[in-house]
């Protein structure tokens, strides 16, 4: 009896124990399904379910002849997520194969269950990348990704700029035309196993690639000018040289070129200083070039004519100082032809104070100084003009219209000279002249003198690189006219000019009667000579006659 009634006893005691634990799982099926099915289907769909960005190729970059500037080569980006992966040990040392890739860094990044996603090697040649994705790593995924080449490599870097990591551009021409060059990225929504492989595509929103940018810039146009001025640089030891050759006509700029240079596939580690595109972001006291703007104004408001005369005493008192020419000399009678010729000083002191100060200022703004010429590139300076003329000192009216106290970018004197090869009209310069199928139209125009000063003025240039001992004389080409001036000016410091250091420049158009080509080149701080006309013109020349033969203009005058 007592056998029996223990065995009751455990059989009792052993239901409780399966109903208690029934009733427990029961009440737990409950709460997943009632209470937490929500969250967990959630979980659930996220642990399946992926969205990801597809990237919009970034548009092309091409020359005026439809040479590749900028592109985008295809790689492939390969990524891991840390919660998924089994062997990370195993995957990083399959990974240490690529350059750049350290198994002793990534293995630690594997193994952190906190992050969702590690970069294993990012921009990969996809024929290096297809081995590694074929060991089907769990955890380990890729996509395509587009990043930023530049072909021609230092040709037109500081205006082609370039495109950081994430394709965004972040200098010149790529961050002006970004939001065009940029396009529309799409997205798809995959399906994953729990190893991490993508088993199936629920939907998909397609991209819409970047529009091309088409440029003005010629490819040889400008590798001919890069290579004109490294060789200027070279031969007498400048920190840097700039030049400009304009279309005068159209106002698209066939080359912006500078020395030194860079690699803009190297940008990242490139000194700022050689990324930025001087010509249209750094300022510069323009000297003689910039007498141009006191001789037209004083023809156009009728106060000279190229025959006028003056008698110069060797310097001319304004205040406190005594104005001399470069070169010594006595008192001498010269003609405006003659001293824009000669580049006297004094002659455009005297001319300018017959032309009185505010209109000085009238034409110094009539020509495009102290403001933006509007060119389609970022960080344009607007240069520094002298204030108002009732706030000039007593020595402003000697300084301004001889290139001092005034500061201008390259890019504002070519277009102010631009004007004179183009008959007297201004015309806004550009860089583009096509994005997309959208050809760009809206360009800025004025006529800034009339086509019979124009006339007058471009035959006076004419002198300055035609007259026996003319300032210019280095400038002439063999078989074609030349017009242009010659600019010395010396470099400003925090305490007054600075002692031996001075930009060269020369600025011209060829051929005089139906200019084809502006050129300008501006050269910073030479050695052992300082003169435009002996250091800046023989540079233009060089470019000039090289873009004359590649363009197939005709000559217009006799070879020499």
């Amino acid at each position: 009896m007592r056998g029996e009634r223990q065995a009751n006893r455990r059989i009792r005691l052993l239901i409780a124990i399966f109903v208690l634990v029934f009733a427990g799982t029961l009440a737990r099926a409950v709460w997943l399904q009632g209470v937490q099915a929500s969250s967990l289907g959630k979980l659930a769909e996220r642990q399946h379910h992926e969205s990801i960005t597809i990237p919009a190729g970034r548009g092309t970059i091409f020359d005026s002849a439809g040479l590749q500037l900028a592109i985008g080569e295809q790689t492939t980006t390969i990524y891991g997520d840390p919660r998924q992966i089994t062997n990370a040990r195993g995957v990083a040392t399959a990974a240490e194969r690529y350059r750049g890739v350290g198994a002793n860094a990534l293995y630690p990044q594997l193994l952190d269950h906190k992050s969702g996603f590690v970069y294993i090697k990012r921009f990969a040649d996809p024929k290096e990348a297809e081995p590694f994705l074929k060991r089907a790593f769990s955890g380990v995924n890729s996509y395509p990704e587009e990043k930023r080449a530049y072909p021609q490599m230092t040709v037109g870097s500081q205006v082609i700029g370039f495109a950081g990591t994430d394709n965004k551009g972040l200098a010149g021409l790529e961050v002006e035309y970004d939001k065009s060059l940029s396009g529309k990225p799409g997205r798809q929504t995959i399906v994953r196993d729990p190893f991490g492989r993508a088993i199936d595509v629920v939907s998909t929103t397609p991209e819409h690639q970047g529009h091309p940018i088409f440029t003005t810039i010629d490819s040889k146009i400008q590798a001919n000018a890069e290579q004109v001025l490294r060789d200027t640089v070279r031969q007498w030891h400048a920190k840097s040289a700039t030049a400009i050759v304009l279309d005068p006509h159209t106002g698209g700029v066939l080359a912006m070129a500078q020395a030194p240079g860079y690699n803009a596939n190297s940008a990242s580690r490139v000194a700022q200083s050689l990324q930025t595109n001087h010509a249209v972001t750094d300022v510069f006291e323009p000297g003689s070039v910039f007498k141009l703007v006191t001789v037209a104004g004083a023809l156009t408001d009728g106060l000279v004519t190229p025959d006028s005369s003056f008698t110069l005493p060797p310097c001319i008192q304004v205040a406190d100082k005594c104005i001399h020419d470069a070169e010594q000399r006595g008192t001498e009678t010269l003609t405006v032809a003659k001293i824009l010729s000669h580049s006297s000083n004094v002659g455009a002191i005297t001319i300018a104070e017959k032309l009185g100060a505010s209109q000085l200022m009238h034409w110094i703004d009539a020509f495009g100084f102290g403001k933006p010429t509007g060119l389609d590139f970022p960080g344009e300076s607007g240069g520094i003009v002298p204030a108002y003329p009732d706030q000039w000192s007593g020595t402003t009216i000697g300084n301004v219209p001889i290139g001092q106290g005034i500061a201008v970018t390259p890019i504002q004197i070519a277009a102010a000279y631009g004007a004179i090869a183009n008959g007297g009209v201004w015309i806004q310069p550009h860089l583009v002249e096509k994005v997309g199928g959208r050809t760009l139209h809206d360009f800025k125009h004025r006529r800034i003198v009339s086509p019979a000063v124009d006339a007058e003025l471009k035959t006076m240039l004419t002198g300055v690189v035609d007259e026996h001992g003319a300032t210019g004389n280095a400038a002439q080409i063999s078989g074609y006219t030349v017009a242009g001036k010659t600019g010395t000016a010396q470099i400003p410091g925090p305490h007054g000019y600075t002692t031996g250091k001075y930009v060269a420049s020369f600025v011209g158009m060829v051929p005089v009667k139906s200019p084809r080509l502006l050129v300008l080149v501006s050269v910073d701080e030479p050695r052992s000579a300082i003169f435009g006309g002996v250091v800046a013109a023989p540079a233009f020349a060089q470019i000039a006659k090289f873009d004359l033969q590649y363009l197939a203009v005709p000559p217009d005058a006799p070879l020499h």
